[in-house]
């Protein structure tokens, strides 16, 4: 066993830019072969959401480092701030968008190593 496989760096991850901010995977099932979960990193612009969204064969937890957040679970909307996590469940719409003048920063962490997304916009989910 190498330690080193299982290590990701503060360089390391595969950023995906998008028109509202950015994602950056740390650990997945591709990168980190045999890793059971998803885990990454998530900013979002002030102002700015990511598209409504699914995950069909995973929950997520979202974790706010930095800044406030209106999510939508479903139908309905609740405030996040620094400290507070949300559990989406399988299946379950949802976005959230940054308010206020400071953008969002959170983790984010998913039960499976092959997240998948439907995007119920056409936005594009990365």
């Amino acid at each position: 066993m190498n330690a080193d496989s299982f290590v990701s760096r503060s360089d390391d991850g595969e950023r995906v830019p998008t028109n509202w901010g950015e994602l950056n995977w740390k650990i997945t099932g591709d990168r980190m072969p045999g890793a059971r979960m998803t885990f990454g990193t998530c900013l979002i612009h002030p102002g700015q959401r990511n598209p409504l969204h699914s995950h069909p064969n995973c929950e997520e937890f979202l974790y706010v480092v930095s800044g406030t957040c209106e999510h939508r679970l479903g139908e309905e909307t609740v405030m996040l701030g620094a400290g507070d996590i949300i559990r989406i469940p399988q299946d379950v719409r949802h976005w959230a968008r940054a308010v206020g003048s400071e953008p969002v920063f959170a983790l984010i962490l998913f039960s499976t190593g092959q997240r998948r997304a439907v995007d119920h916009e056409g936005g594009g989910v990365a």
